[in-house]
């Protein structure tokens, strides 16, 4: 009963994990949280990966990732940041993977010296009229989506990287990525009928 006093309560709900890993730094309260959405985390992660290893070591490198995150973010639902900050790692570790050419790797530079085969699929030559479209539409973007879209796919920065390099806030360059993609793909599917 003397102990009971001076032991602290076991923290219950998402946010109370947070604030005593928050404020406290230990990673048995992270650990004890973590634990509840691995599954979620898991499943998520297969769906995006669908490489079974993958998937697992994704799950604990988002561990290692969370011990930095959780200090330094305000967050008020864990479970939804959890899941978006698990997508996010995912659509990286997929924008890393190498670009594959009839099961070769190719590196980014290289594509361009890729010879173009005319087989009777006209695969490679519908593929090219399709980036011709891509970059026309790229042009008819407003400046600040166009900005957006091409440091976020094509230079392959993150929502901070953007905004540090652009001065627009945070919540404007996820707007901008949003609208960027909504209207190319709209002014693609015009162009392809």
């Amino acid at each position: 009963m003397f102990l009971k006093r001076f032991r602290k309560p076991t923290p219950t709900t998402d946010a109370d994990y947070v604030s005593a890993y928050q404020a406290t730094g230990n990673l048995e309260w992270l650990g004890e949280l973590y634990e509840r959405y691995m599954e979620m985390v898991y499943a998520l992660c297969f769906r995006y990966l669908r490489d079974e290893d993958e998937s697992k070591d994704a799950v604990m490198a988002l561990f290692e990732q969370l011990i930095t995150d959780v200090g330094r973010y305000e967050i008020r639902n864990f479970k939804s940041w959890l899941h978006t900050t698990a997508r996010n790692y995912c659509l990286m570790q997929l924008r890393q993977r190498p670009v594959t050419v009839n099961g070769h790797a190719v590196a980014d530079d290289e594509l361009d010296d890729l010879p173009v085969s005319h087989t009777s699929d006209d695969s490679a030559a519908d593929l090219e009229q399709q980036l011709s479209h891509m970059d026309e539409c790229l042009k008819t973007l407003p400046p600040e989506q166009r900005a957006s879209v091409s440091l976020f796919y094509l230079d392959q920065k993150s929502y901070a990287d953007i905004a540090a390099q652009t001065g627009y806030d945070l919540k404007q360059v996820k707007s901008y990525l949003q609208n960027g993609r909504r209207n190319l793909k709209i002014c693609i599917e015009k162009r392809n009928e």
